[in-house]
């Protein structure tokens, strides 16, 4: 079952379940009418409770002067009802109807009295449902009809409802594939789309939505993953659009002093010693600045699924080893840390709060002021700050500030500091101070202790 396909299998699955279910109503339908027919003959042959002790005596003096012992002729007569009269001292049975055979417990309620209603003797080989009353000292009558009309109407019954059942499976049968196209009409769409996007690679495909049920929820996930792909693959490109454009400035640079330099030994016409200086710094320098972006293009192309493991870490300890790295390269900072611990990867923050720092320290002469205060951390730098309508582009990757584009960077400082936070699940955000500079806020979840502490 497992090999066919999906509409196929739940065609099958349709028609087997309707199936069962028409084929266990017929049977208990057949059950339950046999049940009622036999106990409708049974109330027809006990005594009407609203009979009177008069009638019932006329009707019982009336079978004992009409029935006879002579088996043969009461054979001859076929009444609806057969009666017949049983006697515990052994004299024989007289009949008004062809004869029933007579068990042991006939002539046990003949002597002892009570009644009884049981199917399983016969007249004539005909089976007969039998109703055996006790009617007096040593007597007991019998009553009994034929099976042999019921069981035809339970036959006809059972064929009648074996129609049905077959009609039902067959019905089952078109409405479990009518079912299954209709059900699967939707992944079908998605399957094809799913198939067009593998050929072709368009990440443009939509599919339309129709309702709120399962299949629409899939669909509207599958529609959200190929957008959330699109981007994916856009902001890519643009990372290597943007990437090759920076890259070109260094390189051009580089393959111009270095074909100089060249020139120069290959002509032999030696370059000013102070002139060849400068450019030797030069080239320095630029490898310095392709080191420095290649490093950025690395940690930016890393994605959100291929980050550090996080654990909880002291965000003040994490800033305080920041700083220490920024005050070797020369910065003055100050800091003021309270205590407040976090879960996410140390090194990506620290990285954070370092590009930061240096960040106000290249653009702000002076002090970088450095506070944590109940899981904000703010830089602050001492510089002319950002036109206000150049604030909301501070994190786009390679993007320089107007006032920055004539000092060293690769424009992805910003950027890294972004993912860094909110693969942390912060927010960052960088504004104008009051009185000058420019303050970048960090704010963190976490608490002012750690989860585990020693008692």
């Amino acid at each position: 079952m497992r090999r066919g396909s999906l509409r196929s299998r739940l065609t099958l699955l349709v028609s087997v379940a309707v199936a069962l279910a028409v084929a266990i109503s017929s049977g208990a339908c057949y059950m339950i009418v046999r049940q009622q027919m036999y106990d409708q003959m049974s109330r027809d042959l006990r005594p009407d409770p609203g009979d009177s002790p008069y009638q019932r005596k006329k009707d019982l003096e009336y079978v004992g002067s009409h029935c006879t012992t002579d088996e043969r002729i009461a054979g001859d007569f076929q009444p609806p009802e057969i009666n017949q009269l049983v006697f515990s001292d052994g004299r024989p049975t007289c009949h008004l109807g062809p004869p029933i055979v007579v068990r042991g417990e006939d002539r046990r309620i003949a002597a002892y009295g009570g009644d009884h209603v049981y199917t399983g003797a016969t007249t004539d080989g005909t089976p007969v449902l039998v109703y055996v009353e006790g009617v007096g000292p040593g007597m007991a009558r019998m009553k009994a009809r034929r099976l042999d009309k019921l069981q035809d109407t339970l036959n006809m019954v059972a064929l009648l409802l074996g129609a049905v059942a077959a009609l039902g499976v067959l019905g089952a049968a078109l409405a479990g594939r009518a079912v299954s196209h209709t059900a699967l009409a939707p992944v079908g769409r998605l399957t094809r789309a799913v198939e067009h996007i593998a050929q072709t690679e368009d990440l443009t495909i939509r599919i339309p939505l129709a309702g709120t049920d399962e299949i629409a929820r899939l669909s509207s996930s599958f529609n959200a993953m190929t957008a959330a792909l699109a981007g994916s693959r856009e902001r890519q490109q643009q990372l290597v659009a943007d990437a090759g454009h920076e890259l070109r400035t260094p390189l051009t640079t580089l393959r111009t002093n270095i074909d100089l330099l060249l020139r120069s030994e290959q002509t032999g016409r030696s370059l000013d010693p102070a002139a060849k200086q400068r450019l030797l710094v030069n080239v320095k320098a630029q490898f310095a600045e392709l080191s420095t972006l290649v490093g950025d293009l690395l940690q930016l192309a890393r994605g959100d699924t291929d980050h550090e493991p996080h654990v909880e870490l002291a965000l003040h300890d994490v800033v305080r080893a920041a700083v220490d790295r920024a005050r070797l390269r020369g910065a003055e900072v100050a800091t003021d840390l309270d205590p407040w611990y976090v879960v996410g990867g140390a090194a990506s923050l620290e990285r954070a709060v370092l590009n930061l720092i240096d960040n106000a320290a290249k653009f702000g002469p002076g002090q970088v002021d450095v506070a944590l205060h109940g899981g904000v951390l703010t830089v602050r730098d001492q510089g002319p700050g950002i036109p206000e309508e150049e604030l909301p582009h501070v994190f786009d990757r390679f993007w320089r500030s107007s006032t920055a584009r004539g000092l060293p960077g690769s424009g992805l400082g910003l950027a890294i500091v972004a993912q860094a936070v909110t693969e942390s699940g912060g927010e960052v955000r960088l504004a104008n101070a009051q009185g000058g500079g420019i303050v970048a806020t960090i704010t963190l979840p976490g608490k002012s202790h750690p989860a585990l502490r020693n008692e």
